[in-house]
């Protein structure tokens, strides 16, 4: 199996195990598929910084970007979530495959501090598949930064 984010993670030689699950229509479903708790399902965030300047935002699944957080660290007064169409073009991928490995381009991305130390999963390029990866490992291959970036999500 190959795909542009399995090749970006082999050329990063970071170490990853392929998890295929078929389609999940839940953050619940993909933990479950996936064999793993909520907050190791991370969410990778498409942010629109400008025309045509993006960053990923790696989340726990379990947590919501804090924008006044993301706004006060980048020093910038307003951020946005790029519509589906967008956030494809900018990174090559559909929503729920986005991944920071393989994108169209290497935005640059910031992960939220409590992924650090930790396994995680992430969306590898195509619906029913994820990747296992070490957090610290990931985040040193995209030469991205760890920050507190999310706030708890909101009882339903």
């Amino acid at each position: 199996m190959t795909n542009p984010a399995l090749d970006a993670l082999a050329a990063a030689e970071v170490e990853h195990r392929v998890i295929q699950h078929g389609p999940v229509r839940s953050l619940e479903e993909a933990a479950a598929a996936r064999g793993v708790e909520i907050p190791d399902v991370v969410k990778t965030i498409v942010v629109r910084r400008g025309d045509d300047d993006f960053l990923f935002a790696l989340v726990p699944g379990d947590r919501v970007i804090s924008w006044p957080k993301l706004r006060a660290l980048l020093g910038v007064s307003r951020l946005s979530m790029p519509d589906a169409a967008t956030a494809k073009e900018a990174t090559g991928y559909e929503r729920g495959t986005i991944t920071p490995f393989g994108s169209a381009k290497p935005w640059p991305v910031i992960a939220d501090e409590r992924l650090r130390g930790r396994t995680v999963t992430l969306g590898a390029g195509e619906h029913g598949i994820a990747v296992a990866v070490d957090a610290d490992a990931a985040v040193e291959a995209l030469d991205a930064a760890y920050a507190d970036i999310t706030d708890p999500e909101a009882a339903h």
